[in-house]
Formats: structure tokens, sequence, C-alpha cells
């Protein structure tokens, strides 16, 4: 179990902090040789050294996944690909009378775009060098709906169709397609909400389980999907959601 990833190359968007960093660190130290993949240099810079300080193989790429040259780029330059965490995203949340259209295109182009662009260009590589897997980072606001959510809600609720139609796609090639859907999280993208004592309440009374998620157990779920123990897993989402969405 500890070295399930042993000699695989995988790809890791959104890897400078939070979720991303998350996936990064545990991949590398189950074996595979880490692309780290951020905007931001300095953040890959400190995380690659982490890893690398941890005994893992981790190198960055510092790359705007929304820019379609520079995705092309990133991928050309790798001789494979056997596992991409595609993860990469962001949300504003406001309500939907409010949402103005540059919010609204902003989102649409990261949250969807990008990741659409980053998993064709991941599942070329994988085509050429016999399958691989690919974990889109969802939400259980992908299953459901939310109060000023409505953007955000719609990207994902469109990664979760991705994954279905890029599964059925990609399975002659040996390539698995699935999603993770996590309830709220503590990183540093819902630190701001969740330091609002009301919403922290208020978040927590919706989940059965009631608390918030970590990030070791979303990486958790994430290495699963990516894990030869998954190998018959393909089309689906995994709800890491404390029960959120059943009721």
């Amino acid at each position: 179990m500890h070295h399930r990833f042993r000699g695989l190359t995988a790809v890791v968007t959104g890897a400078g902090r939070g979720l991303g960093l998350g996936c990064a660190r545990a991949l590398a130290l189950e074996g595979a040789e880490v692309v780290l993949v951020s905007r931001t240099q300095p953040e890959l810079d400190t995380a690659v050294a982490a890893i690398q300080q941890a005994g893992g193989q981790a190198r960055a790429f510092a790359c705007d996944v929304t820019d379609p040259v520079a995705v092309i780029k990133l991928f050309d330059g790798l001789t494979r690909c056997d596992v991409l965490i595609n993860n990469a995203g962001g949300n504003t949340p406001q309500p939907f009378l409010d949402v103005d259209v540059a919010t609204l295109d902003r989102l649409l182009t990261l949250d969807v775009r990008s990741m659409f662009l980053v998993a064709q260009a991941a599942a070329r590589v994988m085509a050429r060098t016999g399958g691989g897997a690919i974990v889109h980072m969802s939400s259980q606001m992908g299953h459901v709906g939310g109060p000023q959510r409505s953007v955000y809600c719609m990207t994902k609720h469109a990664i979760e169709g991705l994954t279905k139609a890029m599964a059925i796609d990609l399975a002659p090639l040996g390539i698995r397609v699935n999603a993770v859907a996590p309830t709220y999280i503590e990183t540093p993208m819902t630190k701001p909400f969740l330091e609002d004592p009301a919403f922290r309440a208020d978040t927590v009374q919706r989940i059965p389980l009631g608390r918030i998620g970590t990030i070791e157990e979303v990486v958790a779920a994430t290495l699963f999907l990516a894990a030869h123990e998954a190998s018959l897993i393909t089309g689906t989402s995994l709800l890491v959601d404390g029960g959120y969405t059943a009721q």
C-alpha cells in the first residue's frame, strides 16, 4: 500500500497548496514521480522542496491552466503521464441575481474549460503509453444545489457529466476517469468562509457526521481512485461529504 504508484508519473494541478498539495505529497510518498502544476512559482518551489526533503520525487511546472498553449507545452514535455489529479479550480459565492459576467466567465474558464483541456492533453499522453487514471476534483455541489453557489454548482455538475462521458470514450484506451466530490474541507480556499462563526455552524449542522472534512480524507479517496485497487471503477463520483447529499 505504501508503494502503489512506484515507477509512475503523476501530474497534479493546483498543487501549490490545499487539496492539490496534499495529493501531490501523498503520491510522491507512495513512489510516484510527481509534477506539481500551479501558477505561483514560489509556492511550487516550497512544495517541491518539502516533498523532496520527505523522500519523494517531485518537480515543479509553473503553468496557468486556463492558457491552452501553456497546457499543451506542459504535456508535450512529458514522456508519460500515468495519473492526473485534475484539481485546479475556484469559487466566488454570489446570489444568483448578482452574478456578474466577469465572474461567470472566469469560473467557467477555470472550473470547466481548463479542466477539460488539461484532461484532454493528459489523456493523449496516456493513450500513447498504455493507459492511466484521471481523477477530477469535483464537489458535493456537483450533486445538489446551494445558496449563492449557482455558478459553482453549474461548473461542478459539468465536471460530473464530463467524468461520465470521458470514461466511456477512454475505456477502450485503458484510461479510467473518476471524480471525487468533497464536502466543505479546511483548505486555503474555504478558510475565509469557515472563519465566519455563523457560516461554520450552519455548514456543520448540514453534515450528518457533524464536522468539516480534512485534506487527508479527500487525499485518501483520490489516491484510491487513481490506484490499481480501483481498476474496475470508472465513470463514477466518490462523495466524501459526511452524508451531506444523503438528505
